[in-house]
């Protein structure tokens, strides 16, 4: 969808001015105002617009971004071609400024999102201070990595990774002696995480390799309310 990613920009740029605070004030364009409280906030309302969106996905990072548009594009859907857009806030300690900017003092946009259990509490009390509270979010047990790692299981995930060229690294590894008590699916995980950009190749990865039956409940779930 065209004006799609430069509304992401225009939204990281707004939160990173702080902005939390100032989109108080006043109604925002697009929810009954004239304006979203200063520049970087009018930028995002027309970039808004522009792109139709009507929801934004509020995910820690950019893997979680990749599998949730690997499950999309496995079902045949174009989120952003629906209005959606799945924003990566760069940990989910941001998620009271975004909802603030996004949610019913800013942009009034629907609000939901993906998190692990150790965050719920941020995303709580975010969505609740930006009057968001009844909008469902969805939480993953550890984190999205365990939820495809136990749908997929360790023999077919090492496979996966065998197949992308990185056995020989995954073994270099698992020699370390920091890695040598750590159950399997825990050995992955952090494995999928110790270097830059490997998760977001995985996210997609393993979540195309995901059977239809086995996608985690909270992937799931979270599309099917989009």
């Amino acid at each position: 969808m065209a004006g799609m990613e430069e509304f992401r920009e225009a939204v990281t740029a707004w939160a990173a001015e702080g902005a939390a605070g100032a989109v108080t004030g006043g109604a925002p364009r697009g929810a009954g105002g004239d304006t979203a409280e200063g520049p970087a906030g009018d930028i995002a309302a027309e970039w808004a617009a522009r792109a139709a969106v009507r929801t934004v996905v509020l995910v820690e990072g950019p893997s979680d971004v990749a599998a949730v548009g690997a499950l999309a594009a496995a079902r045949g859907r174009d989120l952003e071609g629906e209005g959606v857009c799945v924003l990566a806030m760069g940990g989910a300690m941001s998620i009271a400024r975004f909802a603030q900017l996004l949610g019913p003092p800013g942009l009034d946009l629907r609000l939901t999102g993906l998190c692990d259990e150790a965050e719920r509490g941020f995303y709580e009390r975010g969505f609740a201070r930006a009057g968001a509270a009844r909008q469902r979010f969805f939480v993953c047990a550890a984190d999205l990595e365990d939820e495809l790692i136990r749908a997929l299981g360790v023999p077919r995930v090492t496979e996966l990774v065998r197949a992308e060229g990185d056995l020989r690294a995954l073994r270099t590894f698992l020699q370390q002696p920091a890695q040598r008590d750590r159950a399997a699916p825990r050995q992955l995980r952090r494995f999928i995480g110790t270097k830059k950009g490997r998760k977001i190749r995985y996210g997609h990865v393993l979540v195309r390799a995901l059977p239809p039956d086995l996608v985690p409940p909270p992937l799931d779930d979270l599309l099917n309310s989009l």
